[in-house]
């Protein structure tokens, strides 16, 4: 929780309460719905539009906070990121993880690059990602029906998948290009479907966050860096520590989750969230902002 005083040393470097609190809860949204697979860009847009934070400015400042998220995941794996990169040049085990993750990170750079304005200049909006929402629910669906039906998985740890696997998650992942979709959501149900543990699949789709989100943000902050002053600095740092925070938290939870239960919860939720935007944006209840 955020002290009355830390409170007034932010606002106290050009941020005023409004825009301070839209931050916060931004910061947070991102981190809880980052490595669920319920869609961390779809709750940014309908968040953003509920509280009136959209402009070129915030689709940039949506990307950057990914980053605390991306933090949250090197801190949890420290310690075996940490084995990872000193075992690189002597154990073909380290390197045929990070060859395996490259693999699965380059599909989605390559069709975000060539199809990423389109998709932002008709998708990011609340009636898409809503009905994204609801496709992916039943995903989810058939894919945990058809887990049930399996007795034993293919590859059981992140160490025992191939280039082949990873490829096929890589290409998953290019699903959630489309808002509301979920980027975990598509790795980790993607994997699944082709075969890894529930546990494999969570985990492998947390290291893919690292070059993933890292790689957006950085190129998000070079592409409209002439949007962007020193000004900001205080608004885009108080949300990714936000996002690393409840991104942390997340984690630490669903890694024990994921022990004991399925996915099905997350199905609901979005069959039920998707649905609610969709009736009160075509009722009118609702004024959900482009």
């Amino acid at each position: 929780m955020i002290s009355f005083g830390l409170l007034s040393a932010l606002c106290a470097t050009g941020m005023d309460l409004t825009l301070l609190i839209q931050v916060v809860i931004m910061g947070i949204v991102e981190g809880l719905t980052e490595f669920l697979p319920i869609s961390s860009t779809g709750h940014l847009i309908l968040a953003g539009s509920l509280l009136n934070f959209t402009g070129e400015k915030v689709k940039v400042f949506e990307i950057v906070i990914q980053a605390g998220a991306m933090l949250a995941v090197c801190w949890e794996y420290r310690v075996r990121i940490a084995r990872v990169i000193l075992d690189f040049k002597h154990q073909i085990a380290a390197r045929r993880f990070v060859v395996n993750l490259m693999i699965a990170f380059l599909p989605a750079v390559i069709l975000g690059l060539v199809f990423g304005k389109a998709i932002k200049a008709y998708l990011f909006k609340p009636i898409p990602v809503a009905l994204a929402f609801i496709v992916g629910a039943f995903v989810i669906i058939i894919v945990e029906r058809r887990q049930r039906r399996v007795m034993y998985s293919r590859v059981d740890t992140v160490e025992d998948m191939s280039a082949a696997d990873a490829l096929k998650v890589g290409l998953a992942q290019c699903l959630a290009l489309i808002p509301g979709t979920s980027r975990s959501g598509a790795t980790i149900i993607g994997a699944m479907a082709f075969g890894l543990s529930r546990r494999a699949a969570t985990e492998f789709s947390f290291f893919l966050a690292i070059p993933t989100l890292f790689g957006a943000t950085v190129y998000s902050l070079y592409k409209e860096r002439a949007l962007l002053s020193a000004a900001d600095l205080p608004m885009f740092s108080v949300g990714a520590l936000s996002a690393f925070i409840s991104a942390f938290l997340c984690v630490r939870w669903l890694l024990r989750y994921i022990s004991s239960h399925d996915f099905m919860i997350f199905a609901w939720y979005r069959l039920v969230f998707g649905a609610v935007v969709l009736v009160t944006a075509l009722t009118g209840w609702v004024n959900w902002a482009e």
